[in-house]
């Protein structure tokens, strides 16, 4: 048997980890996946940088170096994060060429904190993206209605831009619309269309979650059977009957006269990217939603366990346009059993931006711990002495 993780490419579709910290580049494994496994990108996020940082010794090299200890904790995750991001890229660089720079990215996000500042965002983006200096780079941002514009305004200016946290069709629509605008803005000013980027990535797993606990609620207050009945038919089915409708507009952006105009100077489409589609529902497969998602111009972005158990025994077929009916029908009916979609989403962009905020502050903790644990007062007084010495002496 083929890997399954290969035949989701011929169903036009790729596959991201979600997962980097620094023994995954160092070890040669990425390398391995790029090659065995058919990977064609990465995200990182506060997270997994944290528990990389808080349970290993990879990052002991920067951490311990005397010149870390006189800056601050965002200062040092910029150091070390830029680092992986960029030695990631380079790994990515022959993927992203030979796929005349459809895939090979590897994803940045702009600080949590920004996600009400669009300002800020714009400021933030900018610099990281200056900083990492690679052309597979993509900037990561939220779907908060501050941020949106942003979109437009990056695109504008050549930089590539990954939306997380969108819930729904209207939001994808929005997000979607920047990509235009910004796209034809670049073109005005002379950029080439086919060198920047962009991708729209939908939540899957936590909306189902958030939906399921209504479903809960209104179960236990509804007093007919057949409401009941009609409640539990619904559990576990929301999630991906939302991300069937999102692809059938993102289907009907691209048929439109307004893409093909793009895409005849080169544009790339602005593609889906699933994200959550780690299955812990035990009532499902641990590979249901990665085989529900499947379709052309989408990317999955798989946590390692999902990634994992998808080679071991996934199926790759075609299943994005499939019962496309039935899941419009099921997105009316949620709100016709008094479930409002609108609100669960808004409640769980607010809660992304929160739990985002907080793993980065968590993160920067860790960080500014790990340097302090690691302090010897002795060998930094040395190290400034000597460097405050030289340091008009042409010692860098």
């Amino acid at each position: 048997m083929g890997n399954p993780l290969k035949s989701l490419q011929q169903l036009g579709q790729s596959v991201w980890l979600d997962d980097l910290h620094r023994s995954l580049i160092t070890s040669g494994r990425l390398q391995q996946l790029i090659e065995e496994d058919g990977l064609k990108g990465l995200s990182s996020n506060p997270s997994i940088f944290e528990k990389a940082i808080d349970d290993s010794d990879e990052y002991l090299d920067i951490l311990e170096d005397p010149e870390s200890k006189a800056i601050d904790s965002k200062t040092l995750y910029e150091r070390i994060v830029i680092r992986d991001i960029q030695e990631a890229a380079d790994v990515f660089r022959p993927l992203y060429l030979a796929s005349i720079r459809r895939d090979g990215f590897v994803s940045l996000e702009v600080s949590p904190r920004l996600s009400r500042d669009l300002r800020g965002t714009l400021i933030e983006a900018r610099r990281l993206w200056q900083m990492v200096a690679r052309e597979n780079l993509m900037i990561k941002i939220p779907a908060t209605p501050e941020s949106i514009p942003a979109i437009q305004e990056l695109i504008s200016e050549g930089i590539n831009v990954n939306i997380t946290l969108i819930f729904t069709k209207e939001v994808y629509e929005q997000v979607a619309t920047a990509y235009l605008f910004g796209l034809e803005s670049f073109a005005l000013k002379g950029g080439d269309l086919s060198t920047v980027a962009s991708v729209a990535s939908v939540p899957i797993g936590c909306l189902d979650e958030a939906i399921n606990q209504r479903i809960s609620e209104r179960w236990e207050a509804a007093s007919l059977p057949e409401m009941r009945t009609s409640l539990s038919d619904l559990s576990g089915k929301v999630a991906i009957a939302n991300a069937k409708t999102i692809y059938q507009k993102h289907l009907e952006i691209i048929a439109g006269d307004r893409w093909q105009r793009l895409s005849l100077q080169g544009a790339n489409t602005q593609r889906l990217v699933w994200i959550d589609t780690g299955m812990k529902n035990v009532a499902y497969t641990d590979v249901f939603y990665a085989e529900q998602l499947i379709g052309p111009d989408t990317i999955n972005a798989m946590p390692p366990d999902t990634f994992a158990s998808f080679k071991d025994h996934g199926h790759a077929r075609a299943t994005l346009s499939t019962d496309v009916e039935q899941a419009c029908d099921t997105m009316k009916e949620l709100v016709q059993l008094g479930i409002p979609f609108e609100d669960v989403a808004q409640q769980l962009l607010s809660q992304g931006v929160e739990e985002f905020t907080d793993a980065f502050t968590k993160l920067l903790t860790t960080i500014s711990r790990s340097n302090a644990s690691s302090f010897d007062p002795v060998t930094f007084l040395r190290f400034k002495l000597f460097k405050d010495f030289y340091g008009g002496r042409g010692l860098s």
